[in-house]
């Protein structure tokens, strides 16, 4: 069953573009090995448009004010084109560290309910174990790798994960 949607952005300097991701837009995110680092998304849709040939994809950020979101990034020195109106929304594309562009827009259409992942999976990763969180919202790190053992009322390993938002 599909559980969730990879998307990649090439770019010809990868790591300004991963370090905008993550310091300007800031976007939760993962270090999967040596410094490569695979971004969460929010919920995300796909459409399927008539095209003249196949293996043609295009890849768009979606954000609820767009004058607001362009006026920041141009605050912080970042390039974005002229906001164009189209039927479907409001239009930009930002120019990204690497020199590639990015499409963002505000969308005016009917949006789809996010698809949910079947019973007693985790959005993040079907193999690992769910964390229960305290009422900080951090789990240990005994429970991250999925053994819990108490010791006077509290966990063996009380070391904290800064929360994700």
């Amino acid at each position: 069953m599909i559980i969730g949607a990879h998307s990649i952005i090439y770019s010809k300097d990868a790591d300004a573009d991963r370090d905008f991701l993550r310091d300007v837009l800031s976007l939760p995110h993962v270090d999967v090995g040596e410094g490569w680092l695979v971004f969460g998304l929010p919920p995300a849709e796909v459409a399927v448009h008539p095209g003249g040939k196949n293996d043609v994809h295009e890849f768009y950020l979606m954000c609820d004010d767009l004058k607001a979101f362009v006026a920041k990034l141009r605050a912080r020195g970042i390039r974005c084109d002229p906001v164009d109106q189209q039927p479907w929304g409001l239009l930009t594309r930002m120019t990204l560290p690497g020199g590639g562009r990015l499409g963002v827009y505000e969308p005016r259409h009917a949006r789809p309910p996010s698809m949910k992942v079947g019973k007693g999976k985790s959005r993040s990763s079907p193999s690992k174990p769910r964390l229960r969180r305290n009422r900080l919202g951090t789990a240990t790190a005994m429970e991250r790798s999925g053994k819990t053992q108490r010791r006077s009322g509290r966990r063996a390993n009380s070391a904290r994960r800064p929360r994700k938002i």
